[in-house]
């Protein structure tokens, strides 16, 4: 049996940026904030957390910093992938040695590569560390999609444990727990946890979780217990808010909600900009109406 991370809201975490660097004060400030409100994970260094602005140092500092102010008291997986594979054998076993719970690391982008391709670049980072893997599947981003031969393949390497599925297609996601049931799967798609849920997934990977992180254990924690029914009806509840904190490209959205409701998440670092106005107005009414208070 592989050992699973974590199970239900893994919070894919901001990053708050200074004009030099991380803002460290507040990134403990949430971790605290993510603890006291039952986030089951924090995922530091993802998509939301802008790693691909982040030199190494600075990328590794921010793991570092987690996994100390977590203190154990919640799993810390540390995204560290790159479309270099030497890169994110590099990243992911300095994140084992800072005692990462487990890294998640997306498909090779840009410069992409073939099935067999992945097998190679998958297999030669789980053989480099001893710590459970999360795959992350994200064809929106990367251009790339694990075939289920693929995953198949990847299921037989120990510490390959799961995949986050953040395709949007519930399909595919069903042939994923169908014929590769050796991987847990978590839901990349805040709008489809209850959907992922009702396939076998053990939970999210989640966005919105930055602004709603009790809501969103909710949603993991009423389907575990057997009430379907208010897990199905509060993943409705904020699914509005869910689709306008993606109507600009993550993180724009999620950051600036969250400087809205008084946090400090601070700048986007560019080419990520500042919302189109009436983008802008569209999110701060999902807010008000679901009972948030944007300044």
């Amino acid at each position: 049996m592989k050992t699973l991370p974590f199970t239900g809201s893994g919070v894919a975490i901001i990053t708050p940026f200074t004009n030099n660097g991380v803002n460290f004060d507040e990134l403990g400030k949430l971790i605290e904030m993510h603890i006291a409100n039952k986030t089951d994970a924090i995922i530091i260094c993802g998509t939301t957390g802008e790693a691909s602005t982040m030199p190494d140092a600075e990328h590794l500092a921010a793991i570092e910093y987690t996994i100390k102010k977590a203190g154990g008291r919640i799993p810390v997986i540390a995204g560290t992938g790159s479309n270099d594979t030497a890169h994110a054998i590099e990243l992911t076993k300095k994140a084992e040695e800072m005692g990462a719970d487990g890294i998640l690391s997306v498909t090779p982008y840009y410069n992409k590569t073939t099935q067999k391709g992945l097998i190679a670049h998958f297999t030669a980072i789980a053989n480099a560390v001893k710590i459970p893997i999360i795959l992350y599947n994200v064809p929106s981003r990367t251009g790339m999609t694990f075939s289920i031969d693929t995953l198949k393949e990847l299921a037989k390497v120990e510490n390959i444990v799961a995949v986050k599925e953040a395709s949007g297609n519930i399909s595919y996601m069903a042939k994923v727990a169908a014929e590769v049931p050796e991987l847990y799967i978590y839901s990349g798609n805040d709008d489809m946890i209850v959907p992922a849920l009702s396939l076998g997934g053990k939970g999210v990977i989640s966005v919105v979780a930055n602004i709603l992180p009790k809501e969103t254990h909710n949603i993991c924690e009423y389907y575990f217990s057997g009430d379907v029914k208010a897990s199905r009806d509060l993943q409705l509840k904020m699914l509005d808010l869910i689709n306008n904190l993606f109507i600009e490209v993550n993180p724009v959205p999620i950051k600036t909600a969250m400087n809205l409701l008084g946090y400090n998440a601070g700048n986007l670092r560019m080419p990520l900009v500042d919302m189109e106005a009436g983008n802008l107005e569209k999110l701060k009414k999902s807010m008000a109406d679901f009972g948030l208070k944007p300044m």
